[in-house]
Formats: C-alpha cells, structure tokens, sequence
C-alpha cells in the first residue's frame, strides 16, 4: 500500500526548517524548502531529525512571544 504522507514512513529523509521567529519544522528531502524558512538540520532519516529537535527546541513559543514576556529564547 503507498503512503500518502512522508511522515508516516520513518525512513523518509528530511531536513529540519527554521522560520525568522527560530520554530522548527520537518520537512521531506524531495521537497524544496519552503520560502521564508532555511534548512539547519539535514537531509538525515526522520528519527535523526526528531532527536535533533528534541536536542535543540526548547520553547515552541514563536521568538517574539518570549521576548514580549521578557525570557530569554
């Protein structure tokens, strides 16, 4: 049966994104990275990008709701 969603097969290959207010994202290898966001992580098998987000995204708050509240992001 073909899998419709890249994230649903572990294998896939992804990039993780980042946008301008630091919020990450998966993104599959065979798409272009979408305007407005950059690559920081990848192209490595999903469970490798999970583990680097969960290593390194610490507030899933966009950047400029920390700093309204005055925390360090």
């Amino acid at each position: 049966m073909q899998q419709l969603n890249p994230f649903d097969n572990p294998e896939q290959d992804c990039y993780v994104v980042q946008n301008p207010q630091h919020q990450f994202s998966l993104w599959p290898s065979f798409n272009a990275v979408p305007s407005g966001w950059q690559a920081v992580f990848g192209p490595q098998p999903q469970s490798a990008c999970i583990a680097w987000l969960n290593d390194n995204w610490r507030d899933i708050r966009p950047t400029v709701a920390a700093t309204e509240r005055g925390e360090h992001v």
